[in-house]
């Protein structure tokens, strides 16, 4: 009988990675974005 390391945890550890680091950078991103265009409209009221 040979123990071998369960490889699936870790690809579902790595999509999971990839899934969370993707939905953190769309999220910072909207939040720049939403924070340039504010700055944008007071810039445009002076």
């Amino acid at each position: 009988m040979r123990e071998a390391l369960d490889q699936w945890n870790f690809v579902i550890a790595a999509y999971a990675v990839g899934v969370l680091g993707t939905l953190v950078m769309i999220a910072w991103s909207w939040i720049s974005m939403r924070r340039a265009e504010k700055r944008r409209d007071e810039s445009r009221r002076r």
